[in-house]
């Protein structure tokens, strides 16, 4: 099966599940030609049916609650309940019971693409070394969460920067166009909870963002209250393409969103949490993804995928009693496994890209 077919494929099975919007689908599909970077983030139900054939070693490991959609851009950062500024994975759209290594291998290869369009400047053996020795110090830790408080100065620094200005953000956010179409009754309802009790008028506008979830029913809330504005997102969710590319005929509409959120070690946002088939979160500009762009120029970029790696042992760490075999299969593994799954999973998606562009 071509990228073609497993578009048209996935898109068909998505749809008898979800609304799709036209015009955000043909934006996707515009969007993955930019730039093989782009690509993968917007293709992960095609990783899927790749990866067993690449990486068949890697692919039998030790099954947890994986990310499973884990690139360099899938980090950022949101207020605990203490009001502390936390950094780490920032989207679960896609996770599912997947072999651990498919996080490692896949923020690995983004590293690679990141660095190929110059927004990272380190090789492939460093950025798999660093991947990999933070995700072991983070198993063998037990695992903490990254708070950007009295320590990780450096890391606030970078999260920080001028392109999450307050006035900048609201300003997008205001320009955001009100929904002229009825909004589902389950959206407005889902917004609502995470909205203040107190009345307050708000405007909901449809909000295109994202890669893999382009194309999906999302809507945002802006309103005024208590002298500044605030925003709560609603995005559709639906089980992880990882379910369809093992099973298309699949009828589960299991979604493990909520699972990630309270199972990994991390400080959780009160802001965020799963209601019927949406996930709300709120919206703030330090409560956002991180984008590369907007990471200083001077940065230790080893330091940050070190913590990439911290970070996604964080949240293997919530299957419990698989981390022992996780352990193990690190063990076994060959020296290189990384590296080499890495070489081989770049290869694929360049390969399936240079398909899509033509």
């Amino acid at each position: 099966m071509d990228i073609i077919k497993s578009t048209r494929l996935y898109e068909k099975w998505l749809g008898r599940r979800m609304t799709l919007i036209p015009a955000d689908i043909r934006l996707k599909h515009t969007r993955m030609k930019e730039s093989v970077f782009m690509f993968l983030r917007a293709t992960f139900y095609r990783w899927c049916q790749r990866w067993p054939e690449v990486c068949p070693e890697a692919a039998g490991a030790t099954k947890v609650l994986a990310v499973g959609d884990l690139h360099v851009e899938n980090f950022g950062t949101w207020r605990d309940a203490e009001g502390r500024l936390v950094w780490g994975i920032n989207d679960f759209d896609e996770v599912a019971h997947m072999p651990f290594t498919i996080d490692l291998v896949r923020l690995a290869v983004s590293a690679h693409f990141a660095t190929k369009e110059g927004h990272l400047k380190i090789t492939d053996a460093e950025a798999c070394d660093a991947i990999l020795q933070g995700y072991r110090e983070g198993l063998k830790a037990g695992g903490k969460a990254i708070v950007l408080g009295e320590m990780h100065h450096w890391l606030r620094e970078l999260a920080m920067s001028d392109l999450r200005d307050p006035a900048a953000f609201w300003a997008k956010m205001d320009a955001l166009p009100e929904c002229r179409k009825e909004v589902p009754g389950s959206a407005t309802k889902a917004l609502e909870v995470l909205l203040p009790r107190t009345c307050m008028e708000y405007t909901v506008s449809h909000r295109i963002a994202g890669l893999g979830s382009l194309g999906r029913e999302r809507y945002v809330a802006v309103g005024d209250w208590n002298g500044g504005k605030i925003a709560r997102e609603a995005k559709r969710l639906t089980a992880s393409a990882y379910t369809w590319a093992r099973n298309p005929k699949t009828k589960t509409k299991d979604v493990f969103y909520q699972d990630a959120l309270d199972r990994s070690v991390r400080s959780k946002d009160p802001y965020v949490r799963l209601e019927g088939s949406w996930i709300v979160r709120r919206l703030a500009p330090d409560c956002s993804r991180v984008p590369l762009a907007s990471l200083p120029k001077q940065r230790d970029e080893l330091r940050l995928l070190g913590n990439m790696g911290r970070e996604t042992a964080n949240m293997h760490l919530g299957s419990g009693k698989a981390v022992k075999c996780i352990v193990k299969d690190l063990r076994k593994l060959p020296a290189k496994w990384l590296p080499d799954a890495t070489k081989g999973m770049v290869k694929a998606t360049e390969e399936d890209w240079e398909a899509w562009r033509k």
